[in-house]
């Protein structure tokens, strides 16, 4: 298979200066019909998550790399306002939407129409939904992906860099030109220009900046399971927490500090209370080499903090789970919700083969759950329709499943 090494029109040079910028802003206006964006992150090396490059191609106007960075190097703020303007009112094409929106609105670039490629592959039920396999599928040429887990935040850019990013957005045009042939051939265009307007909405409820971690993201530590105490949970806590302001501080990602199996590892030693000491802590794998090594205050304050809490104030073994509990745990204590679940699992699964649609876009499983687990009042079509519409169900869906569903919950 052919591969796709170079753009068409050559290697784009990178805009970084205010003045390229509003060049590149000035060409991009006067371009015609959608424009390609794709982001490039530092994800697993830096804290921040902002996008280190911006890719954008539009018919008449060619392939642009903004950098961010350069252009706002105290933080994502105004430096792009041309490039807003410039996009203001245009469709934009992504691939993986959910993806590159949160960074692109913190630098002020939020889509007035969208076109999701990968959504429109899962719409589709293509077996590969990824941005390469796809280009494989519609257009026999195999696209380099060796950069994608790069660290984006490099400066200068590596020169064999520059061509991986910009065919990124290379052929977005005509795919999204493709797949719009296929999503009406299927009669099911209506379908993602309800999911596509859906993403909108969501990129103009995304914040200014992005959020820090929520009260107990800790939770999610890798090992904690292995973590026997509360007083260990504690332990953990603290220190997690201690590792995420160095992170923030330093704006190093925080398996690079000191990874998660370094923090869990700790946890599992507390007894009834937190009694290591600094010198036990310090001792430690993770803490003794590396990165951890230079922010001892840190680790050693969230010891003593975690030394100092009172029992009664230790974590509980588990967070209040958000939503219903896996449907495997069911069947001992809920039986009604296990049978309603048995029935109507199969049967929306089948539904969605019919219709070849991925279970998963036809109805979340997590709006699923819930309506197994505790099902409204009103059985009736337009109940169960209130209910999956106050969990963000489209109407296109709505449309393919409520009839089906307050048949096999009324019966």
């Amino acid at each position: 298979m052919p591969i796709l090494d170079c753009p068409a029109d050559g290697i784009p040079p990178l805009v970084d200066t205010p003045q390229a910028l509003r060049l590149a802003a000035e060409r991009l206006a006067a371009g015609t019909g959608p424009v390609a964006i794709d982001t490039e992150r530092a994800h697993g090396y830096r804290y921040s998550t902002r996008a280190y490059l911006i890719q954008l191609r539009r018919a008449g106007s060619g392939t642009h790399l903004v950098d961010p960075a350069a252009l706002d190097p105290e933080g994502p703020g105004s430096g792009l306002a041309p490039l807003a303007e410039a996009l203001a009112g245009t469709e934009w094409i992504l691939h993986a939407a959910t993806q590159d929106m949160p960074c692109l609105a913190i630098e002020g670039l939020r889509p007035a129409e969208l076109f999701d490629s990968e959504l429109a592959g899962r719409l589709l039920n293509l077996p590969r939904v990824g941005l390469g396999p796809m280009i494989e599928h519609y257009f026999g040429v195999h696209l380099l992906k060796e950069h994608s887990a790069a660290d984006w935040s490099t400066r200068p850019l590596p020169a064999d860099w520059i061509p991986y990013a910009a065919l990124d957005v290379e052929l977005l045009i005509p795919l999204r030109d493709r797949l719009i042939a296929d999503l009406r051939d299927a009669g099911k265009m209506g379908w993602a220009q309800e999911e596509f307007q859906h993403l909108v909405q969501v990129g103009a409820e995304l914040p200014d900046e992005l959020p820090g971690p929520g009260p107990d993201r800790w939770r999610r530590t890798t090992g904690l399971h292995d973590v026997r105490t509360r007083a260990g949970l504690e332990l953990v806590k603290d220190l997690w927490w201690a590792r995420e302001r160095v992170a923030m501080r330093t704006d190093i990602a925080p398996g690079r500090i000191v990874n998660d199996r370094a923090l869990s590892a700790l946890g599992t030693h507390a007894g009834e209370r937190v009694t290591l000491t600094s010198d036990d802590l310090l001792r430690s794998s993770g803490f003794r080499r590396g990165r951890a090594k230079r922010y001892v205050r840190d680790w050693t304050q969230a010891l003593a903090h975690a030394t100092a809490a009172s029992p009664k104030d230790y974590p509980q073994r588990r967070a209040a789970p958000d939503g219903p509990p896996p449907p495997r745990s069911w069947a001992a204590h809920h039986p009604d919700a296990a049978a309603r679940w048995e029935v109507v699992r199969p049967a929306m699964n089948e539904r969605a083969a019919d219709l070849d649609l991925p279970p998963e876009n036809l109805i979340s499983p997590d709006w699923l759950r819930r309506l197994c687990w505790q099902p409204p009042a009103d059985l009736s079509p337009r109940g169960v329709d209130a209910f999956l519409a106050d969990l963000g169900a489209r109407a296109w869906q709505r449309n393919l499943v409520c009839g089906e569903l307050s048949r096999l919950l009324g019966r």
